[in-house]
């Protein structure tokens, strides 16, 4: 389901409670709540992103997705579930991302899209910030771990120029899976900046306006602009 309007911003305390929602429709071994609310303490170690759906279009797909659910005990769960952890007065998280910055490293930690909205490039969007963010912080690369059998991200990934240097063995624990390690190229390096502002820039087109920047969070102005990368 392409739509809806989205704005990128930094998470807060106030949105743990929907981050937790989301990675839980996310992710099999999702972080506790207090995990998050620990790394928000320290911004000026980490960098922790939302994604939220100014339309609620998504929830909307997803009551509907659920009104006929079988026996309507989905309905039913869905709603006191939504009760208990959506606040009401708060655009929805439709998606998250968070890295660490120690040492001119930065480590993504965890990205993640609600299966009701993936397929919109929101994934990419998430992505991307963290980049453009790593780069305003002088870090030098972009390090992260991924499933082995993640082909999909990995070719997210691959499409910003990170490459496999490592494996983790057995790093997941809900299956035993093993990790591939990916880093990217030189942050500073005038071909990757070129390369970057070029994707970035395809990114925004996919978007169609459906992006709005945060005050605090300006999505398209941190890096200068590049000549485009075939």
């Amino acid at each position: 389901m392409d739509g809806g309007i989205f704005q990128l911003d930094f998470m807060t305390l106030d949105d743990v409670a929907e981050v937790g929602r989301v990675e839980r429709r996310c992710f099999a071994n999702p972080w506790p709540q207090s995990a998050y609310r620990r790394e928000l303490r320290y911004p000026e170690q980490n960098c922790y992103l939302v994604l939220r759906d100014l339309t609620g279009d998504g929830r909307r797909a997803e009551h509907s997705s659920t009104a006929t659910g079988w026996r309507g005990l989905t309905r039913i769960v869905s709603s006191l579930t939504r009760k208990h952890d959506d606040p009401p007065d708060r655009p929805g998280v439709a998606g998250f991302a968070g890295m660490w910055v120690m040492y001119e490293e930065a480590h993504i930690t965890t990205i993640g899209v609600d299966p009701v909205y993936q397929g919109q490039g929101l994934g990419e969007v998430l992505l991307a910030a963290l980049f453009e963010e790593a780069i305003n912080r002088d870090a030098a690369r972009l390090t992260l771990e991924v499933r082995v059998s993640n082909r999909v991200a990995q070719r997210l990934y691959e499409k910003y120029a990170m490459t496999v240097q490592g494996v983790r063995p057995r790093y997941y624990t809900d299956n035993g899976e093993d990790a591939w390690v990916m880093v990217s190229r030189p942050l500073r390096d005038p071909s990757f900046l070129a390369l970057f502002d070029d994707r970035r820039r395809l990114l925004m087109r996919r978007m169609d306006g459906r992006l709005v920047d945060s005050p605090h969070l300006p999505f398209d102005t941190a890096i200068p602009a590049t000549e485009s990368v075939e």
